[in-house]
């Protein structure tokens, strides 16, 4: 009659016992799924906004500089036109994550691709000019990234 209860208690306790039980264990770590794709953790950057730590300022810092950095490529260029000009250009950049950089879309009216013919050759070599960018960064790891940037043409 022990051995019966004795029995009994050593299958109640095994099958209570946490140390037996055969669900997956609850507080184990999982990857976060949920990847933002559209967003990175640091923005691309020149040597010169490295040392800012504040996302917001350091992607202005990027932003600032290479409007600037391009802009002045584009002062030494002698543009003659027929006739005014007065519009906005919009210029998507690619920063691959090995940082190179290349000009991926010029958008302009045809009229000004007609008066300046070399309107995209101006604005690749300006790109290849840069200084060095540092790709930007998504969980560690440098990622590819596109940014548009107007440029205003007034001639």
């Amino acid at each position: 009659m022990h051995r019966k209860y004795f029995f009994l208690l050593v299958v109640l306790l095994c099958f209570s016992c946490d140390y037996f039980s055969f669900e997956k264990n609850k507080n184990e770590d999982k990857l976060d799924m949920n990847i933002d794709y559209s967003s990175v953790d640091s923005s691309p950057s020149f040597k010169v906004c490295d040392s800012i730590i504040d996302k917001a300022k350091k992607t202005i810092c990027f932003r600032t500089t290479i409007r600037e950095e391009i802009s002045k490529s584009l002062a030494k260029y002698s543009i003659k036109v027929k006739k005014p000009v007065d519009e906005t250009i919009v210029v998507t950049i690619t920063i691959q994550s090995n940082k190179q950089v290349k000009l991926s879309k010029l958008e302009a009216s045809d009229s000004l691709l007609l008066e300046i013919s070399d309107l995209k050759e101006m604005i690749e070599k300006s790109i290849d000019e840069l200084p060095e960018i540092y790709p930007a960064i998504k969980r560690s790891i440098p990622v590819t990234t596109e940014y548009k940037l107007p440029i205003r043409i007034k001639l």
